[in-house]
């Protein structure tokens, strides 16, 4: 897992520690020391830790003006132990909700597992966005059954199309607009997103 790095390309255009709304702000990274582990695996420094034991994370883009984040996760989402949606809400996402951000963008390529609890957290998550939504792309399988299980795609919108989406190949404000495109027919009542 060491050698996993978040995405890169997109620094060229954001970085969370250069933005002081970022909860972020002022971070510094090291290159050669791994402090961070998900169980007895070392991740890549450039992770953000939240809190969690298992979870970490990467802003990768955040455009204020459309409201929007792009978030990239790693590791074990285990509610069930760590409470990790409400680490995750309590000390990255209120910050952005409170910085106007509504639509949020999550890339589980690299979330192995899920653990549940209760849905609280995730509708207080979504309550708070109002006429924003959140988007999971490229869940895996496992994972996303495991949402699915207690409730969660009452507040996620993830699979169809989004389950199998080569997002790197995009620009974020390209990203976006495909999953805003994506959402909007979820969301029309004569529309049927495919499974």
């Amino acid at each position: 897992m060491h050698t996993i790095e978040p995405y890169w390309n997109w620094r060229n255009l954001y970085m969370s520690e250069e933005d002081e709304r970022s909860p972020f702000y002022g971070r510094e990274y090291s290159e050669m020391y791994y402090t961070d582990a998900i169980y007895d695996h070392y991740i890549h420094p450039q992770w953000d830790n939240i809190g969690s034991q298992t979870l970490f994370i990467k802003i990768l883009y955040v455009e204020y003006d459309d409201q929007f984040a792009i978030i990239e996760l790693i590791g074990e989402w285990n509610d069930t132990l760590y409470n990790d949606v409400m680490t995750l809400k309590r000390e990255i996402i209120d910050t952005m909700i409170q910085e106007g951000i509504t639509k949020f963008v999550l890339l589980g390529d690299s979330i192995l597992n899920f653990h549940s609890s209760d849905d609280s957290y995730y509708e207080e998550w979504f309550e708070d966005i109002e006429d924003g939504w959140i988007a999971m792309i490229n869940g895996r399988d496992h994972v996303l059954q495991d949402f699915s299980a207690i409730g969660i795609d009452n507040y996620f919108i993830f699979g169809g199309p989004l389950n199998d989406m080569d997002w790197a190949t995009f620009r974020p404000l390209q990203l976006f607009q495909k999953v805003e495109q994506m959402v909007e027919k979820r969301f029309d009542p004569n529309f049927m997103l495919e499974e």
